[in-house]
């Protein structure tokens, strides 16, 4: 009896290990399905601009949108998942983001295709929140968690390796509207499989659906982005989306501040100094990779360097480094400190991006890699570790709210940096002169958030 007895406890931790690996995978599909849909897309931005008529300020919005959509509805995402159910909000997110992709891959215009991603972005608001809310839920212990989030945070990278090959080769293929589809087998199966593995669980703890604050977030954040976009082309109105955004932000303030605990952003949350510095950090962070994911690419191919399949092989070596080192980050966080990782992380990023800047146009080719490789190692050492301060700097049951801040961080910083960054390199006559420009103004905010994540996280 005690022999069948020790025979069912290892069948059934086996049982439970193979459904812990499954559930991973679904989480992973999620970022992949998320984060190779805005990588291959920077590959098409010059394909898109042709076959459309668009101009750079239009192409910057094809990126924003999403980004923009995206920040947006992440406190919303986040709250919902904690009040209705992170597995529903999880394939609601999955399912939304797969029609958005459709719509892109059949536009007829820049606005049909700036409105799908725009859908896309509000899938992935719903898809990603819900999937690091249940990593956080399904591994309640510290390491465990940091192991799992070195696993999911890696995926980045990976899509990051994925999405400049294969898109670069369809776009060079079967035109840029072939890299949309292909997140709807990848939607599809991330539904598929999330039906069957992925458990529910909720905490509402009181809390409701908070629409004014919602909507002075919405405003806030919109006002932010279209300053940035606005600000070489329009100054009349980059200054009024500067004042309305930052209106709607005080507000967005005094809203939560009189809900309290029922908030959808319980302002507590912000009395965490980590988690303050997680969020300082990842904002930066993703300030400075998405401008060079913008305009790395458009100008080496824009310059006759490279081809769109070349230009996306080029960015392997960085999305290379990434994937590596996320998946041993939390190996490496035991041995360092995720202090010390964040930190010389976001540094490293700052040094890869002043590399670039000494390049003309992304050559000598060696030493742009050279930048390139150093900002996927600054990504690699961060990622990870950031998800891991947000969700565990908090209760279980704001895991949802949590999940949503550090994305609204990482977002914010995404679409602001593909604005002010985008901005400064029209600013500066484009070309090489523009990428110089860029890349200084993005380095030095890498270096200076480094020095302000490293004292937060004290």
């Amino acid at each position: 009896m005690r022999h069948l007895s020790l025979t069912d406890s290892f069948a059934q931790r086996s049982s439970a290990e193979t459904g812990k690996g499954l559930l991973l995978v679904t989480m992973c599909m999620a970022v992949l399905l998320a984060q190779v849909d805005t990588s291959v897309v920077n590959l098409a931005v010059r394909s898109i601009g042709a076959t459309l008529n668009a101009s750079v300020a239009g192409l910057q919005w094809v990126l924003d949108a999403y980004n923009l959509a995206y920040a947006l509805l992440l406190l919303t995402g986040g709250l919902l998942s904690d009040l209705y159910g992170r597995r529903r909000l999880f394939l609601l997110g999955s399912a939304i983001f797969t029609g958005g992709s459709v719509i892109c891959a059949g536009a007829p215009d820049i606005a049909v295709l700036i409105s799908g991603r725009a859908i896309a972005g509000a899938g992935a608001a719903l898809l990603l929140p819900a999937s690091l809310s249940i990593i956080r839920v399904e591994w309640s212990e510290e390491r465990a968690r940091n192991r799992a989030l070195g696993v999911w945070g890696a995926c980045n990278g990976l899509a990051f390796v994925v999405g400049p090959t294969v898109g670069g080769a369809l776009v060079d293929a079967f035109g840029w509207r072939s890299v949309f589809l292909i997140a709807v087998p990848l939607g599809l199966a991330t539904i598929g499989l999330a039906l069957r593995v992925v458990p529910e669980s909720r905490d509402p703890g009181g809390r409701h659906l908070d629409v004014l604050g919602q909507l002075c977030g919405a405003v806030a954040l919109g006002g932010l982005a279209l300053a940035g976009i606005d600000a070489a082309r329009d100054a009349r109105v980059a200054v009024v989306a500067l004042l309305t955004g930052t209106v709607a932000c005080l507000l967005f303030r005094r809203t939560e501040r009189r809900r309290g605990a029922e908030a959808m952003v319980p302002l507590d949350l912000f009395r965490s100094r980590r988690l303050v510095g997680a969020l300082t950090a990842t904002s930066v962070m993703t300030f400075g990779m998405y401008g060079v994911l913008f305009l790395v690419p458009l100008v080496m191919q824009a310059s006759g360097a490279l081809p769109a399949r070349t230009a996306g092989l080029a960015l392997v070596p960085m999305a290379g480094v990434f994937f590596v080192l996320s998946n041993a980050s939390g190996p490496i966080a035991e041995s360092l400190g995720v202090r010390g990782m964040i930190g010389g992380g976001t540094a490293l990023i700052g040094s890869g991006l002043l590399v670039i800047a000494t390049t003309q146009a992304g050559e000598p080719l060696w030493l742009a890699e050279a930048g390139l490789v150093l900002t996927g190692c600054g990504m690699g050492l961060n990622t990870g570790p950031l998800f891991g301060v947000a969700v565990g700097s908090v209760p279980a049951a704001r895991s949802g709210s949590a999940a949503s801040l550090i994305n609204v961080a990482r977002m914010v910083g995404a679409t602001l940096g593909v604005a002010a960054l985008g901005s400064a390199f029209a600013v500066a006559g484009a070309g090489a002169p523009g990428l110089r420009a860029a890349m200084l103004f993005g380095g030095t905010v890498q270096i200076v958030g480094a020095f302000a994540a490293w004292r937060a996280l004290h």
